[in-house]
């Protein structure tokens, strides 16, 4: 009998592990070459606990320089997530509001296999692939010329998240303009960053290209459709801009707001103008087209 339940456990054990999975799609990674040391960890990471790795690594699949496009700036409108002044560790950061012009120089870093497939500051996933960075102050998204100032290579990156938060160290790039800035393998390079300033649309269409929604500055969600009218007729009166009212769900609340707008810096301004007046807790909100 204790044989027997020998074997029952020796089975138990064999259920429950699984073989490791190293099959991966080829389709779509680049191109395979040895991959470089390890990235030296964040030992004071505010995300711990977060991923699913521990410390930083480079991946298996390193992308081969020929292959790596610099990112093509266009105008995008601020993303709503991201862009808030913000503090950590005790220090206060203010998001730079006119970044036309801006340079700076300092170290770069680079951010690996710890933070792929995560979510980015402004909500978007973080692809070690892609030529994009994160910055601690400039707006998300911005497009900024990075040059590494020890062997003059170049690449154009897109800010979309927030960092790094080491002295002395201005930027953190994917893995792949680490790759064409041949910061890989130094883990950190003194770089230089120039932002690049792209035009706002100047028609309709033109926005309409370029972002999928109306900005609206909501003021307030008052009870009674009478008291949203009479609040909107004394907006009106007062900025001289369209106001918008509306019924939330099958409730007597409705929601008061300024708009719609096509350009984010125009609700920007007036969220400023309107939260120095009575209107303090007012925020910007999105409405698809």
């Amino acid at each position: 009998m204790r044989s027997i339940f020998l074997i029952f456990l020796l089975i138990l054990a064999g259920c429950s592990s699984s073989p490791e999975t190293t099959e991966q799609s080829k389709a779509d990674k680049p191109e395979v070459t040895q991959p470089p040391k390890k990235h030296d960890p964040d030992n004071m990471d505010p995300n711990a606990g977060r991923y699913s790795l521990e410390h930083d690594k480079a991946p298996d699949v390193i992308p081969v320089l020929k292959n790596i496009k610099d990112a093509v700036p266009r105008y995008e409108p601020r993303s709503l997530a991201g862009n808030k002044d913000y503090t950590l560790r005790g220090k206060r950061y203010h998001i730079i509001k006119n970044p036309k012009g801006f340079t700076q120089t300092g170290y770069a870093s680079w951010y690996g296999m710890k933070f792929h497939g995560h979510k980015t500051a402004n909500g978007e996933t973080y692809d070690i692939y892609d030529m994009t960075a994160a910055h601690k102050t400039l707006p998300i998204p911005s497009y900024v010329k990075v040059t590494n100032t020890r062997n003059g290579k170049t690449a154009i990156v897109r800010i979309n998240d927030r960092g790094p938060f080491h002295d002395g160290r201005i930027i953190d790039l994917s893995l792949a303009a680490a790759t064409k800035l041949d910061v890989v393998n130094h883990g950190t390079a003194p770089v230089k960053i120039e932002v690049i300033s792209v035009p706002k649309p100047t028609t309709v269409q033109g926005w309409h290209a370029v972002t999928p929604h109306y900005y609206y500055v909501q003021l307030a969600a008052v009870a009674g459709e009478s008291k949203a009218e009479e609040m909107k007729a004394n907006l009106r009166k007062k900025y001289g801009v369209p106001v918008n009212t509306q019924r939330v769900n099958t409730s007597t609340t409705y929601r008061v707001r300024l708009g719609p707008y096509l350009d984010h810096d125009a609700a920007q301004h007036m969220l400023d103008r309107v939260k120095v007046n009575q209107y303090p807790k007012a925020f910007i909100t999105t409405v698809n087209r």
